[in-house]
């Protein structure tokens, strides 16, 4: 009965022991394995922007689905709410942790040093520099996902030119949310595309403003549009989150054409949005899970565009009626040229 009892009181504290231990790092020292946990933090505007967020929150649903992993999403409110969203998530020891949005830059390079063996991925991650200018690498741990929406912008800029031009027109425009770099990206490659097809056409650009809350005013969106299209731009193109549904309602009140961002936006003005610079958020959000599962996961930058399928643009059967065949050929000997090297796509002024 002694050694029984013993026997018990050993397996018991082995039990306490075992529990009592939690793996560091789950998300790279578990290779291949169903039921991946991942967390995923999404930008400013959260879901229902029918552009970024929602793009990342199909990837993440999607890998659910087909990966069997585990996703939870936090929409945050503020700046502290979005690090104390990454910071939970890390350390719940999560096999993942997201962050959507160039704004969660600096807390994922923190995060992913304090915790070297937790996976983490930035998507429209902005790499810093030092004094000098060079490009400072993200932590080994970190995937910093970037986008070349400039050939994309490029593309629909063209195709926004010729559109003027067989109409009268010569003015187009673009409103974009937040006044960055990364915005100016989309503006820069578009007015190139403008241009190139139509050299005296103007570009007609304003911003939502300079904080983050640019991302979602979409009365400040619908005000800017409605100023462009009175003016007389023909089309126009918002890179500008969900404010940019307001630059929708304002082609709904108009009858103006306007072209999307991000992902198919055509439900938000159905027979007016001319095409949709797609942006594979879905894709990359996707990816890097299911690589986590695999076990390949490695971090480093990586830059996705046209060549790759990261960047795209809308044609299919609800637009096709806007979009002759001849400019739709226009279009994609510009992408090939693109591809292929022959033209280099600004990314600023």
């Amino acid at each position: 009965m002694r050694r029984l009892v013993a026997l018990l009181a050993a397996l018991i504290g082995l039990h306490l022991l075992l529990l009592a231990i939690h793996p560091r790092g789950a998300g790279l020292a578990t290779a291949a394995g169903v039921g991946t946990r991942v967390g995923i933090v999404l930008d400013v505007g959260g879901r229902g922007d029918r552009s970024f967020n929602d793009g990342a929150y199909a990837g993440g649903e999607r890998a659910e689905r087909e990966l069997g992993a585990h996703v939870r999403f936090i929409e945050p409110g503020d700046g502290s709410e979005r690090e104390a969203g990454l910071r939970l998530l890390s350390a719940e020891g999560v096999d993942l942790v997201i962050g959507v949005g160039f704004i969660f830059s600096d807390d994922l390079t923190a995060l992913a040093r304090e915790y070297p063996r937790r996976a983490f991925a930035g998507l429209d991650f902005a790499l810093a520099v030092d004094a000098a200018g060079h490009v400072i690498p993200p932590p080994g741990n970190l995937a910093a996902f970037r986008f070349r929406e400039e050939e994309g912008s490029y593309l629909v800029g063209a195709l926004a030119g010729l559109t003027a031009r067989a109409r009268g027109a010569t003015r187009v425009g673009f409103v974009g949310g937040m006044d960055i770099p990364l915005i100016h990206k989309f503006e820069a490659g578009y007015r190139a595309g403008v241009h190139r097809v139509c050299a005296d056409c103007e570009v007609l650009a304003g911003y939502a403003g300079a904080t983050p809350e640019a991302f979602r005013n979409p009365e400040r969106g619908k005000e800017l549009a409605l100023s462009q299209y009175q003016a007389g731009a023909a089309v126009i193109y918002q890179a500008a989150g969900a404010t940019g549904l307001g630059v929708f309602e304002a082609a709904r009140q108009t009858g103006g054409l306007v072209i999307g961002t991000d992902a198919d936006q055509a439900d938000q003005a159905p027979g007016q949005v001319l095409t949709s610079m797609v942006k594979r958020i879905d894709v990359a959000t996707y990816d890097v899970i299911r690589d986590v599962r695999n076990g390949t996961f490695h971090g480093g930058v990586y830059s996705l565009g046209l060549a790759d399928g990261g960047i795209g643009y809308v044609y299919d059967a609800r637009n096709r009626p806007l979009i002759p065949d001849s400019v739709h050929a226009i279009i994609e000997g510009l992408r090939a040229e693109i591809v292929d090297g022959r033209i280099a796509v600004p990314t600023g002024p």
